[in-house]
């Protein structure tokens, strides 16, 4: 049976956070009443002529330097020709020939944990569709044009990805990127980012590629790896079975997994692209290029790296902190005097991550505020609480808000800390139990740390869990270990 490659290559759309649209003044908020925020220009009325988004060409330049890729000088818009309901004018304006960012590199994390450079091609400038609407009017369809003239920037790779986790990992690579450059929401349940996957498979070792699909606007991290993974696997049975593959545009049913033939699949030369008359060139200058650059906030990796230079958190974690901006912005808030980062960032990941994750909230919305989170840090940094009796803590902020002290005062849950009182009660237990003391004695060094729990146990017990555990580890060593 012949052993397949996959071969993949994505185009990711980015709808651009300006306030108007690409071409018009029409606002882009999100949720308007259909049609509420469509013009003239949008709905392509005689007459109407577009003007540039001075907004969108500088995000689109904030993006190629971000993944270091050629910003053209010189670019120009062109007309996408072809026929749809949503489409008023009968074509879209893209960029086509010489977009405004040419080749550039996204660096992501392989699945087989060597970092993979993917070449991105290019990235235009391009206008939204309108929607078709099917479930609103009983037995009829409705064109929505609040998204015609919204601007995208259309981000195409290399069919340089092999399998589809690398896929979903560069499309959140991606959408991290675009988020902390602020030129995106990245509201994937709102259409902010769509991401269309070119998918084909080849022997191993051929050269030349198979014959692609295309898997229109997935708009899911877990989709993306689904509808690849599914498409790779029914590409292979065809073909396997003698069948040949067919080039064709197809959609995801994330409900069934599967994905269906919506259309076969046009060439470049079917949409009789031609440059718009009526947009100038774009011209830009060195100057403003280098503008644009000093103005750039810290991206991902640059964070991560930060992470881990300046507070020594291992790089797993400053990743997991760095690639969202809010999760980022929550962690140097939560930085407060006397907390120490690295167990502020472990309580980020961990414990606050699950319990957003289980109750699908985001960062922005949690009951916890990283004010708090960070005082409850200090707290076991101060030896106030220990690790068990911070996440009594942190339950209540969870449930109940409040003040990290107040909670504290209000439980009784100050760690027991007072050196010459746990003597004496450390003493107490090891008297008490001399067969133990004689078996801990006997036993090596790795039998000693399991007899040991025995002791720290009756400790705990008759301290209600509020002794600090490093304190009572050093005086049950030295009465034990005592001649």
């Amino acid at each position: 049976m012949t052993t397949w490659e996959p071969v993949i290559g994505l185009e990711v759309h980015v709808q651009l956070a300006t306030k108007s649209k690409i071409f018009s003044g029409a606002a882009t908020r999100f949720g308007a009443a259909p049609n509420a925020q469509a013009c003239a220009v949008d709905l392509g009325l005689p007459g109407t002529l577009p003007v540039l988004n001075a907004d969108a060409v500088r995000m689109a330049i904030m993006f190629g330097l971000a993944v270091d890729a050629q910003i053209n000088l010189n670019s120009v818009f062109e007309r996408k020709n072809y026929f749809y309901p949503d489409l008023p004018k009968g074509y879209q304006i893209s960029q086509f020939a010489i977009p405004i960012v040419g080749m550039g590199t996204l660096h992501i994390p392989g699945q087989d944990g060597k970092p993979l450079a993917v070449r991105i091609t290019r990235a235009h400038l391009e206008e939204d569709a309108g929607k078709s609407v099917h479930d609103v009017l009983p037995g009829l369809s409705g064109i929505d044009l609040n998204r015609a003239g919204t601007p995208l920037l259309e981000v195409v790779s290399e069919p340089d990805l092999r399998n589809a986790a690398d896929a979903a990992t560069y499309f959140r690579t991606l959408w991290s990127l675009v988020r902390s450059l602020g030129i995106c929401d990245g509201q994937l349940q709102e259409g902010s980012m769509r991401c269309d996957a070119n998918v084909s498979v080849r022997p191993v070792g051929a050269s030349e590629f198979g014959v692609r699909t295309e898997i229109k606007n997935i708009n899911s991290f877990r989709f993306v790896e689904r509808a690849i993974n599914y498409e790779i696997e029914r590409q292979i049975d065809v073909l396997e079975r003698g069948g040949s593959i067919q080039r064709e545009t197809r959609l995801y049913d994330a409900e069934r997994n599967e994905t269906r033939t919506m259309r076969l699949k046009e060439d470049s030369e079917d949409y009789r692209y031609f440059p718009d008359p009526d947009l100038l060139p774009l011209s830009l200058d060195a100057a403003y290029i280098e503008a644009v650059r000093d103005a750039m906030p810290e991206l991902p990796a640059a964070r991560a790296a930060r992470y881990e230079r300046t507070h020594a958190i291992a790089a797993g974690i400053a990743t997991a902190l760095a690639e969202d901006p809010d999760v980022a912005a929550y962690f140097e808030a939560a930085c407060v005097p006397g907390a120490e980062p690295k167990v502020v960032a472990n309580w980020i990941v961990n414990d606050l991550a699950g319990r957003l994750n289980s109750e699908s909230r985001a960062i922005a919305a949690s009951p916890v505020t990283p004010q708090a989170l960070g005082t409850l840090a200090a707290r076991i940094a101060d030896a106030t609480l220990s690790s068990k009796t911070a996440k009594t803590v942190f339950d209540r902020l969870w449930s109940e808000g409040g003040d990290v002290d107040a909670i504290i005062d209000a439980a009784g849950l100050r760690q027991l800390d007072d050196r010459e009182a746990l003597a004496v009660l450390v003493r107490d237990i090891v008297d008490a139990n001399p067969n133990q003391v004689a078996q801990y004695q006997a036993a090596d060094k790795d039998k000693r740390k399991k007899l040991k729990g025995f002791f720290v146990g009756q400790i705990m017990k008759r301290t209600e869990g509020k002794a600090n555990p490093k304190t009572v580890d050093e005086l049950l060593i030295g009465a034990l270990e005592a001649p």
